[in-house]
């Protein structure tokens, strides 16, 4: 029987959005299959070498639990994101669930392959420097000829 294989495209760079592309990724690897992530726009941040900066912001996501009802006016406060990262980080850890640095590393060690987009990169003028070593940098039609032949192909 032919190896299963997923796509995922990563476009968003906040706390809440690292996460489905990691913990689907290092899931479906950790299962046998092979797996490729497009890192493109925002979803960039994710494959940078530092994690410490990624934020989730409580503005516009009305869906966030949090311990008390917030009107949205309240999430354009200073001080609101730092707050609601700082839960959401304590919350984690609390509940034994992995960070996305070590997601990020069970990926790696599961042979996830990593795409940077290099549009994206050039857009944005980053540097190959600001990344993790071991990623591939590559247009959509690098990602696009994996994509076309997988089982499960996400955009997140």
């Amino acid at each position: 029987m032919p190896t299963k294989k997923m796509a995922i495209i990563a476009t968003k760079g906040t706390l809440d959005m690292a996460y489905p592309p990691l913990i689907l990724a290092s899931t479906a690897a950790a299962l046998g299959w092979d797996v490729q992530i497009f890192f493109t726009f925002y979803g960039l941040q994710l494959l940078r070498k530092n994690l410490d900066g990624i934020a989730i912001s409580p503005l516009a996501n009305p869906a966030m639990p949090m311990p008390v009802p917030m009107p949205v006016v309240v999430s354009v406060l200073p001080g609101m994101e730092a707050m609601a990262t700082s839960m959401m980080k304590a919350k984690i850890k609390k509940k034994g669930v992995a960070s996305l640095q070590e997601l990020r590393d069970l990926c790696i060690e599961a042979d996830v392959k990593f795409i940077a987009c290099q549009m994206t990169v050039d857009l944005f003028d980053f540097t190959r420097d600001m990344f993790i070593d071991g990623i591939e940098y590559g247009g959509a039609a690098t990602f696009m000829k994996f994509a076309g032949e997988t089982d499960v192909c996400l955009f997140i």
